[in-house]
């Protein structure tokens, strides 16, 4: 499967764990956000904390996952019990409330029920994160680089780039309207759970390791420490600049993101349906032509096409945050384009990114390596995107707005839409590390202190 050709056999691998992987994580990176605002306390400190905390369960776990994973040469194994498992405790939510909590633990002071069912959310969010990051993060994504080859990586990194979003489209606009229908949170998660555990038990059929995975030389607990070594940052130097451009632009996400569907339910006052169509659209769209350009994105210098396209993702974040103060319907419009120019952009920066990082992946080191991505592209963005983006939102101190309910708390604030403007400022940090790659993919082997 790592020749020439990618088989119909792994393009349904790749569709349906990656579909499904993107889902549990789009509800775990945004639906959790908005479950634990909506149900349990309004406040954006404990959903930064949630994010951050999950970040680091998911980078310390794919290091040893994925390094663990090289020594018995088996991803097959980790994916399949990996997603049986990641669906329980997705499953498990659905019985976690503020009511329930004061029952288990007889707490007869709400504000303490309050305060208990907040870590028992944040701990099984970590949990749920560990067995997630095992499967999909580190074997998954490991198994994709073992059976693709250079030579069509842009097309696969392209479908994979394009899952998220779809995921995103799933999650925000039809999980919205599933609560609404249901009243509640306890069907949703017993039905994705269910889906993820199934999937699970699929791969222990469909799911074969790649034959190349036998070759690879013993690997050794003291490999999880492998990407931290100099010598090795030295040896793959455009490897570690990728992943710096994946870090800076991950940051800027991470600012916005975690707050992105709470913004537009309190600030922008969208209903469920009207967010949904934005994200709709802007996902449909900006997929199709991520698509077509995807295809093309093998015959491309895909370090210089960086610049256009990390350029429409901050051009997008900036329509956002200069129409934010126009009145329906015009914002509705208005907005949804720039969303849809910043997904296009997010789309296509993740599309380069990812395929040029497995491109300078080396092929005995996949494993070993899966920890190291993680760390540029969940776990700094995760702290420190969220952080800024908290501090732009308690700086700004828009209060809640009164929603009309007795129990609504409106001394805490809301998201502010200069976090779309201080994102599209970071992302076009990433344009000097771009630089950079680009004269050392012109042949320039001068050491990273020197290039800097």
């Amino acid at each position: 499967m790592t020749g020439d050709k990618f088989t119909k056999k792994s393009w349904l691998i790749l569709i349906v764990f990656g579909m499904i992987g993107q889902i549990a994580w789009a509800v775990e990176n945004m639906y959790f956000n908005l479950f634990l605002f909506e149900t349990v306390s309004k406040s954006l400190s404990a959903v930064t904390l949630m994010v951050q905390l999950s970040g680091i369960t998911a980078t310390v776990v794919t290091l040893l996952a994925g390094t663990i994973s090289d020594k018995l040469k088996n991803r097959r194994s980790f994916i399949s019990f990996g997603y049986i498992i990641w669906g329980i405790t997705v499953l498990l939510f659905a019985f976690i409330t503020t009511g329930n909590v004061q029952k288990l633990f007889a707490i007869e002071d709400v504000q303490k029920a309050v305060t208990v069912t907040l870590g028992i959310i944040v701990a099984m969010d970590c949990i749920m994160t560990a067995f997630g990051s095992t499967a999909n993060d580190a074997c998954f994504n490991a198994w994709v680089t073992d059976n693709t080859h250079s030579s069509y990586r842009g097309r696969v990194e392209s479908v994979l780039a394009i899952l998220p979003l779809i995921a995103m489209l799933i999650v925000a606009g039809g999980f919205g309207m599933i609560v609404t229908a249901f009243g509640g949170y306890t069907e949703l998660f017993i039905g994705l759970g269910l889906i993820i555990s199934i999937t699970g038990i699929l791969g222990l059929v469909l799911i074969k390791d790649s034959p190349n995975l036998q070759t690879l030389k013993p690997s050794k607990f003291s490999d999880i420490f492998y990407g931290f070594k100099p010598s090795v940052i030295k040896e793959n130097k455009k490897l570690y600049l990728n992943l710096c451009i994946i870090g800076i632009f991950g940051i800027a996400t991470q600012v916005f993101m975690p707050y992105l569907i709470i913004f537009m339910k309190t600030y922008l006052h969208f209903s469920d349906i009207e967010y949904s169509l934005i994200f709709g659209a802007a996902i449909i769209i900006g997929a199709i032509i991520a698509v077509v350009l995807g295809k093309l994105s093998d015959k491309w210098k895909k370090e210089r096409a960086l610049y256009l396209f990390i350029g429409l993702f901050s051009i997008g974040l900036l329509i956002m945050y200069f129409t934010t103060s126009l009145e329906k319907p015009l914002l509705f419009l208005l907005f949804g384009m720039g969303g849809t120019v910043m997904i296009l952009g997010n789309i296509l920066v993740s599309t380069l990114t990812g395929a040029m990082v497995r491109d300078n992946t080396p092929d005995e080191n996949v494993g070993k390596l899966q920890g190291i991505r993680m760390i540029f592209s969940v776990l700094i963005p995760m702290l420190i995107g969220p952080e800024i983006g908290n501090a732009i939102n308690r700086k700004m101190n828009i209060p809640l707005p009164d929603l009309g309910s007795a129990d609504t708390m409106t001394t805490e604030y809301i998201p502010a839409p200069e976090i779309f403007l201080v994102a599209a400022l970071i992302a076009l940090l990433s344009i000097a590390v771009i630089f950079i790659l680009n004269k050392v993919g012109k042949g320039k082997n001068d050491s990273l202190k020197n290039e800097l």
